[in-house]
């Protein structure tokens, strides 16, 4: 699969009652497609998929499978800290329609650089589609070292990516570096898309894209293309909006900016809460701000 361009990590938008608001997913899918995004994925950490059942987990990526209806590709977020939980998954998830899994590094075991190693290549020889690897220490407690993606890579073909959720930019640089061309580098922070694409990063799966589709991919299709003005004047225009997206948590930030734009609710699940009515306020100023800008 080619990950090239704008991913978006879905939110999973909930009822009053907190069931899954499957008519607000299918109005996210058509908004976001409409907008020209390249690819969906979904069930990652914006979809606060850790508090889905697994009945839930497979009604989403129906839902989203049935209404993309092979418009543009799609990725499925299916990971965990138990292999053999993860490998019996892939043996009863519905993936028709799917072009690739996003699999997250195993959180919470806080595995060394081996049992990462060995547990990536156990789900890359049972994965019926490619890989995308998910780096997130910030929420896993553990870091997939340059050195182990490297391995993965080398050993397993079918690993085609690793979308990286870090601030340290020189292991995004060893990364793109050393990677193999078909190796693909995909940013999983928005504040840091522009430079890991500039430096030859293919791709940004974004949370602020859920929102503002067409802004931010405009800055993603600059930064492709080395349009390096142009991008860096959305990137300072978006810069403070983004970091009051993440100011209490992902995906609480975003489904604040939704809900104020009249695209989804701003309703979580337990152990997360809407965000503060000073934050809501906060990212409804700095749109306000923004979007005057564009107007002008």
């Amino acid at each position: 699969m080619n990950l090239r361009g704008q991913g978006i990590a879905l939110t999973t938008p909930f009822t009053d009652q907190l069931t899954i608001d499957q008519q607000a997913l299918r109005a996210q899918v058509e908004h976001l497609i409409n907008a020209g995004v390249d690819y969906l994925v979904v069930l990652g950490t914006t979809a606060e998929t850790a508090t889905l059942t697994p009945e839930e987990k497979q009604q989403v990526a129906t839902l989203v499978s049935e209404q993309t209806a092979g418009r543009i590709p799609l990725v499925l977020g299916m990971g965990g800290n138990n292999t053999a939980e993860v490998l019996e998954t892939f043996k009863t998830f519905d993936l028709l329609d799917y072009q690739a899994l996003l699999t997250v590094c195993p959180y919470y075991n806080k595995p060394s650089q081996e049992g990462i190693f060995q547990h990536f290549e156990a789900l890359a020889m049972a994965a019926p589609l490619p890989l995308v690897l998910y780096n997130v220490p910030s929420r896993t407690g553990v870091d997939i070292a340059v050195e182990t993606v490297f391995r993965l890579v080398e050993k397993c073909p079918n690993i085609i990516g690793i979308k990286e959720a870090t601030s340290d930019f020189e292991k995004v640089q060893q990364l793109l570096r050393h990677s193999p061309s078909y190796f693909q580098v995909v940013s999983g922070d928005d504040s840091l898309a522009l430079p890991t694409l500039l430096a030859g990063g293919v791709s940004v799966i974004s949370v602020i894209g859920n929102a503002l589709p067409q802004q931010f991919g405009e800055l993603i299709y600059h930064g492709l293309n080395h349009r390096v003005s142009q991008a860096y004047s959305i990137q300072y225009a978006l810069l403070d909006l983004i970091n009051l997206l993440f100011k209490e948590g992902n995906p609480t930030g975003i489904k604040a900016l939704l809900s104020f734009l009249n695209l989804g609710s701003a309703r979580l699940r337990l152990p997360l809460v809407t965000a503060s009515e000073k934050l809501q306020q906060q990212i409804a100023h700095e749109y306000t701000i923004l979007n005057t800008l564009q107007m002008g």
